[in-house]
């Protein structure tokens, strides 16, 4: 449901272009600008943890991005999101090693990879819908996972594969404080696209099939071309993510990439908020920061005498798992439209007029 957005006294808007601004006031503009150059500075105000967080926000906020385009904004469904994530990260470092590609341009190559393979997936997929469109999504999650297993010149196989880190002109980015700045850049880059997109013809188009794909065939939409693109550039968003992903650790295996991945990418937009963007990144800080408190909680726990007894030692290991599910069912019971909803109710109820977008 939408809600008005309340605006500062004398705001008007005479235009179609003024009205669909990426900033509501001039006031978002400006604090977002100096967020991100307040951000520059967090490596010599944090240490290595924070920023090992933050870089793991960068890289799965824009696969999660590319995932809330595809179902939030589109309304299609994939299960498969975690198989291109992967795919990204290993093409990425196939294209280093096999053809000496510089890594700076083996990251866009394999966005666009990711997005051949993703759209290969999409076109029979994009003329089915609900479960059946699910079903085949999960398919295409287990022929990449096995493609991985099998696919020793591409993946390494079992042994896996490593990844050079990231160097541009002599400088090597191996280190979290300089990997940060990578991932910062990234982050706003693939961020602000993404804002763009979505007030473009195409994104227009998106929302359309996605609220009535009837009423949008009827007004010239075609929706198979549409459908298809929004699986591609869901795939191009995970495979800039897992490439990221691949040159930070340095090394990729199969065994990370499973259904789980896919589900914890679903789980990140319905806890942030389908169709939002700003609900995107709320999500994927919430999931991050979900097995941060988990862990420190059941560290707390096992200092007690009631963390000592055999049942709990034997499934605390599964307390982080079991929180994802139970965050998942508690978000679509008592707040089905995520993060960004609440945060709107609570710019409204406070009155933050300057911070209403």
């Amino acid at each position: 449901m939408s809600s008005l957005a309340m605006r500062p006294c004398g705001d008007f808007r005479t235009s179609y272009r003024q009205d669909n601004t990426i900033f509501e006031t001039q006031t978002i503009r400006w604090f977002t600008i100096l967020a991100i150059a307040a951000a520059c500075f967090a490596p010599l105000v944090f240490d290595a943890y924070y920023l090992t967080l933050f870089i793991q926000v960068s890289y799965l906020g824009i696969a999660a991005l590319g995932l809330n385009i595809l179902v939030g904004f589109t309304g299609q469904i994939s299960l498969g999101h975690g198989a291109f994530f992967g795919f990204g990260a290993f093409a990425s470092a196939w294209l280093n090693t096999s053809f000496n590609i510089p890594v700076v341009f083996c990251i866009p190559l394999a966005g666009f990879l990711t997005m051949a393979v993703g759209m290969m997936f999409g076109m029979p997929a994009a003329r089915i819908k609900g479960l059946y469109l699910a079903i085949a999504t999960l398919a295409a999650q287990f022929i990449m996972e096995d493609f991985f297993a099998r696919a020793d010149w591409f993946s390494g196989g079992s042994a896996g594969s490593l990844a050079e880190p990231i160097s541009l002109f002599g400088f090597a980015f191996d280190t979290d404080e300089s990997f940060y700045y990578v991932a910062l850049f990234a982050l706003v880059f693939m961020f602000i696209w993404g804002c763009n997109l979505m007030r473009s013809r195409d994104g227009r188009a998106f929302v359309a099939v996605r609220d009535h794909y009837l009423s949008a065939e009827i007004m010239g939409v075609k929706l198979n071309k549409y459908r298809l693109l929004s699986f591609g550039i869901s795939s191009f968003y995970s495979g800039i993510g897992g490439a990221l992903y691949a040159h930070y650790l340095g090394y990729v295996s199969a065994e990370g990439f499973t259904i789980f991945m896919s589900i914890q990418f679903l789980a990140m937009i319905i806890i942030g908020g389908l169709g939002s963007i700003k609900g995107t990144m709320l999500g994927v800080i919430f999931m991050v920061l979900l097995p941060e408190a988990m862990e420190s909680g059941v560290g707390l726990l096992k200092e007690t005498d009631i963390g000592n007894s055999p049942m709990l030692v034997d499934g605390l290991a599964y307390i982080k798992e079991m929180a994802i599910g139970l965050v998942i069912i508690l978000f679509l019971i008592f707040e089905p439209e995520g993060l960004a909803h609440r945060w709107n109710q609570i710019k409204n109820y406070w009155k933050c007029y300057p911070f209403t977008y």
